[in-house]
């Protein structure tokens, strides 16, 4: 069956999401949030190979790119919210939610918040509040979570510059720059253009000392299966980060490697990345 890509806009809490969607209609559903700085295009790759057989659908975070927000917030609980409202509209059931990035930060949220979830995957991120936060925080690549935290002054000497700003982290971040080609590096530049999208953006790091508050919090456990998922050339031990999720209530939590991939992993390896994804939900009984 040939990949053809379908764009909509659904009404969620009070914000209009633009949404992707491949896939047989009937097929068992599996939702990608993006992160900073792309958008829900960031996932055609993976859809590509999971869209044979899955309903896939991607979504624009509210407030960036083709989804708007009733207010400029970045606090991961009410993002998720948003999610769960979009999630209902659609009427998805058996849902996995995959989350890279900041995306993945908000499926945390989700997962503490909501048990409608069949399995869930959390990717290339490390969650606020939760170890190893403070040791990642301390690392000097993480410069940008402080710079992006400051009140306006990140937009100030942003806006004009997305493009070349961004292709600093895709060539920095990345163990295979090439494989975010400039048309998709325009997309994104072009997602954050307007002053609202980019303030947005930032506002997803001016909520991450409320997040680690939020999530250090006792309670919202959850036994949905979840796989936290990284690319190996980031580094860092999975099993730190594997029982950091489980201490803070993620009962059933797995890990696997994508390997060759740095942080972007999603576009660097996506046969990979979605070869784990399935494999997970298959062993969650999807």
């Amino acid at each position: 069956m040939p990949f053809t890509l379908r764009e909509s806009h659904v009404s969620a809490a009070g914000a209009e999401l633009r949404v992707l969607q491949a896939g047989p209609a009937d097929g068992d559903p599996v939702l990608f949030l993006h992160g900073w700085p792309q958008d829900a295009s960031a996932w055609i790759p993976v859809m590509e190979h999971a869209a044979e057989g899955h309903r896939c659908l991607a979504v624009d975070l509210p407030g960036i790119g083709g989804s708007s927000i009733p207010e400029a917030r970045g606090d991961k609980a009410y993002l998720a919210g948003i999610i769960r409202e979009l999630v209902q509209a659609l009427q998805l059931t058996d849902l996995t939610l995959v989350g890279h990035d900041a995306g993945g930060m908000i499926v945390f949220s989700y997962l503490r918040a909501y048990p409608d979830l069949r399995a869930a995957v959390i990717m290339d991120t490390v969650v606020p509040g939760i170890p190893p936060w403070q040791r990642v925080l301390a690392h000097p690549a993480i410069w940008h979570f402080a710079f992006h935290a400051i009140p306006e002054l990140p937009e100030i000497l942003v806006a004009g510059h997305q493009r070349r700003y961004f292709d600093y982290f895709f060539d920095a971040i990345s163990a295979r720059p090439r494989a975010i080609p400039p048309s998709a590096r325009d997309r994104y530049a072009a997602s954050y253009r307007d002053p609202a999208s980019l303030r947005q953006g930032f506002e997803l790091y001016r909520a991450l000392t409320a997040d680690a508050g939020a999530n250090a919090q006792p309670g919202g456990s959850s036994d949905t299966p979840t796989l936290y998922l990284r690319g190996s050339a980031e580094g860092g031990d999975l099993a730190v980060y594997r029982d950091g999720l489980v201490a803070a209530g993620l009962r059933s939590v797995r890990t696997a490697l994508v390997d060759g991939a740095g942080h972007f992993a999603p576009e660097e390896a996506p046969a990979e990345v979605w070869a784990a994804i399935s494999a997970h939900i298959a062993g969650a009984g999807g």
